[in-house]
């Protein structure tokens, strides 16, 4: 006995953080859930290639894609150190006030510097981001990173230990919902 084909349809998806809205393949909406969709901001943010992996979650009988990770692609980063300059990565989790997140910050400074400013660079970056992010929920996080907002205050706390030419973001992952 032959079983009747489902066909696949496209269903729709909002993107809340983004304020837009995308469509995924699949036999049943509910099927959906739990999806994983890589978004390229690149044209949204000006030329600065980052990526944001969404997880799909119903919600109110609608599909909705929440952040879980974004991140500025390599071949980026590479662009950002120049001849004659140094760069400093460092990663930690720290607690938000809805989740357990992973921050891996990339800054480059503006000529070579000694070992000792660079550790200096990379506590005060874990220290202020630390104390910044305790009282802010996840989904705020994403939103501040891509209006380019967290960066700018971090970035004028460390100018105090050294100018920075960059500082960015490079990965900010949600490890786990509290």
């Amino acid at each position: 006995m032959a079983q009747a084909k489902r066909k696949k349809r496209f269903f729709d998806v909002e993107i809340p953080i983004l304020s837009k809205q995308t469509q995924l393949q699949g036999y049943e909406i509910e099927e959906l859930e739990g999806a994983s969709i890589k978004y390229d901001l690149t044209r949204m943010l000006r030329g600065k290639n980052v990526l944001l992996h969404l997880r799909v979650v119903k919600n109110n009988d609608k599909m909705q894609a929440m952040p879980k990770k974004i991140e500025i692609v390599r071949s980026a980063l590479k662009r950002m150190v120049r001849k004659g300059t140094d760069y400093v990565e460092d990663s930690f989790s720290t607690k938000s006030k809805d989740a357990v997140i992973t921050i891996k910050p990339f800054m480059v400074s503006r000529r070579k510097i000694h070992r000792s400013v660079r550790n200096a660079l990379r506590e005060k970056a874990k220290e202020e981001l630390i104390s910044y992010v305790k009282d802010k929920d996840s989904e705020e996080l994403f939103n501040e990173i891509i209006k380019n907002q967290l960066q700018k205050i971090i970035s004028l706390k460390l100018k105090k230990v050294y100018p920075l030419s960059a500082f960015e973001v490079r990965i900010l992952d949600v490890e786990k919902k509290l």
